[in-house]
């Protein structure tokens, strides 16, 4: 593991397309990131291999996607209008904010020793109008997370699908935060994505169902690569505590800065619906058909982060050895989550008849595998450079391939290669990528 592992992480990203800066050519806007070619196929995977172990391999969750702009109650009736802030303090020599809890000293600047202002409270939330004029009247917000639209619809859920505790929603959606002090590359921006669920249960049994999420969600993680020593599980002191919860476990994982969050989990008691029911005026509570009667049910959260989740999966991936005189770059990534699971490439790319032979075996493997075709270079570099991306395996059609119907197909992890017949390729590949 390199000393620089994350500066090596960041020019990996943009070396290859996985992340770029936003609005790049004007200088950047800063905290905010694009993801590229090979970045927006490792995010969707880790949104699919989520989506998929939460809502299709369950039988007692159901996914739903709501509006990121909601009515502006909803935040009053959850308390993020009053109780969402930070507090700020401004150096009056340097102009730079910082967020109170991070500093040591409530009175020093710690970038140029400058004065700090007194704390001022600083709502995270963005603000913005709804209709052709801007006045108080028709102040909406930019959601700050995604799970109040699920407590919100809460009674459709009831209404349509009549689900029987315990059981859960999962949705994934974009949230925005005015960060004070965002950084760390793609682990705290304003502009993020959330993979959240809000699991219904019996309050009596809301610790157990507590206790098996925190398990099953440190479980997933582990199940995609990442390695056992770099994750932990941290339970929230009372005075951490939100408050709403009654309790709350984060999966940190050990990045370069330091142990830093990935997902929280969290009993949310009843607080949600109950304030949402006094809000609006609705009844939001569940009917137990065996008991005949009405309640409050609690709430377990699981709520992790894409974006630092890929980056997570990004820096544990990150391998580097020395083979010969020079030095191989790995993606190591699950094969669910690598961006590309194929590449094909010719060993002369002036030799049209293997030209040709290849990408028509790479046209055919697109079918059924994320495929690459590549000729743009000689076929160590067009090796190393798979590496680096994570490609499972490489598949080489040279001139022997015209005489034996072979191909050398190479794995990315060992680098060891083995010569397949063309019509067992697919065959080959579903043993191993499937």
């Amino acid at each position: 593991m390199p000393e620089n592992l994350m500066d090596k992480v960041v020019a990996l990203c943009k070396r290859r397309g996985f992340i770029f800066q936003s609005s790049e050519i004007y200088g950047g806007l800063s905290n905010t990131w694009d993801y590229g070619p090979y970045g927006v196929e490792l995010k969707n995977n880790l949104k699919r291999a989520w989506w998929g172990s939460v809502v299709y391999q369950r039988n007692d969750i159901f996914g739903m996607d709501a509006a990121i702009l909601m009515h502006p109650q909803v935040w009053q009736a959850s308390g993020h209008v009053e109780n969402f802030f930070d507090l700020k303090s401004d150096c009056r020599s340097c102009k730079k904010r910082f967020k109170s809890a991070d500093l040591a000293d409530k009175k020093k600047c710690p970038e140029c020793g400058g004065e700090l202002t007194e704390a001022k409270a600083f709502n995270l939330m963005f603000k913005t109008h709804q209709g052709p004029v801007a006045d108080d009247s028709n102040v909406i917000y930019m959601r700050p997370e995604t799970a109040q639209g699920i407590f919100v619809n809460f009674a459709n859920i009831l209404d349509s699908r009549h689900p029987k505790l315990p059981f859960g929603l999962a949705q994934i959606g974009k949230s925005f935060r005015n960060e004070i002090t965002p950084g760390n590359f793609t682990f705290r921006t304003r502009e993020f994505e959330q993979m959240e669920i809000e699991y219904f249960v019996p309050p009596e049994e809301a610790d157990k169902y507590y206790a098996s999420w925190v398990e099953e969600r440190f479980n997933w993680y582990l199940g995609l690569g990442i390695k056992a020593e770099n994750l932990r599980k941290r339970p929230h002191g009372n005075d951490e505590l939100a408050h709403y919860a009654r309790a709350c476990t984060d999966i940190e994982y050990n990045f370069s800065f330091g142990w830093s969050e990935l997902e929280g989990i969290a009993n949310r008691t009843d607080f949600d619906l109950k304030q949402h029911a006094q809000s609006s005026g609705k009844d939001l509570r569940y009917f137990d058909d065996q008991k005949k009667e009405r309640f409050y049910p609690y709430i377990i959260e699981p709520s992790g982060g894409v974006d630092r989740s890929v980056l997570a999966f990004l820096a544990d991936a990150y391998y580097e050895e020395k083979v010969k005189d020079d030095t191989r770059v790995v993606l190591k990534l699950h094969k669910d989550l690598a961006p590309t699971k194929v590449a094909v490439l010719p060993l002369l790319r002036n030799r049209p008849e293997i030209v040709e032979m290849a990408k028509s075996l790479a046209a055919e493997l697109k079918k059924s595998f994320i495929t690459v075709y590549d000729d743009t270079g000689a076929i160590g570099k067009l090796y190393r450079r798979q590496d680096e991306v994570g490609t499972l395996y490489c598949l080489t059609v040279d001139v022997q391939s015209l005489e034996d119907k072979q191909v050398t197909v190479r794995d990315r992890d060992t680098m060891q290669q083995e010569r397949i017949a063309i019509d067992k390729v697919k065959e080959y590949l579903s043993n191993k990528l499937v």
